[in-house]
């Protein structure tokens, strides 16, 4: 992607990504012991369903949480200035091929906001979108075909 180790994030995506940890390792964990003990309450183990649901979500629990714990301890946050070109943690304003008019962050998806497009720099979009100046056409292959956009506009993305 970047050839920088860790993920980079932004001050409000790691902030986030910290309470969810937080949550899970804390009241999520309490919830899951409660509801396994609830289950086991219920009788025999072989044939308990209640039980065996909430086993298998406390394994998916647990993995969120070192999943979390990973990108949280290596996070590195993104710092972005006003470029002239596309880079990571700039937000980038496209038209395609029919004249509509787009904004993509091009960010690593653990920075997802809500109302914003997302083009992570591992994506086809996001890799030709980054190193473009206003003004360029980037393409990009897709299972759906070829895709071009016009590039309007960059700016840092502030928040």
């Amino acid at each position: 992607m970047t050839g920088i180790e860790g993920t980079l994030l932004t001050p409000t995506a790691l902030k986030k990504l910290q309470d969810e940890l937080e949550h899970l390792t804390t009241v999520g964990r309490d919830e899951i012991v409660a509801r396994i003990a609830e289950a086991r309450a219920h009788g025999d183990l072989k044939e308990n369903s209640e039980y065996d649901t909430a086993k298998n979500d406390q394994g998916l629990m647990e993995a969120r949480i070192r999943q979390l714990k990973h990108v949280t301890d290596n996070a590195l946050e993104l710092e972005v200035e006003e470029s002239s070109v596309v880079t990571v943690g700039t937000i980038a304003t496209v038209i395609d091929d029919d004249g509509d008019e787009m904004e993509f962050f091009v960010a690593p998806s653990e920075n997802k906001i809500p109302g914003l497009l997302l083009a992570s720099p591992d994506s086809p979009l996001g890799a030709a979108l980054l190193g473009a100046t206003p003004g360029d056409d980037v393409s990009y292959d897709a299972p759906g075909g070829t895709f071009t956009y016009h590039l309007k506009a960059i700016r840092p993305y502030e928040g």
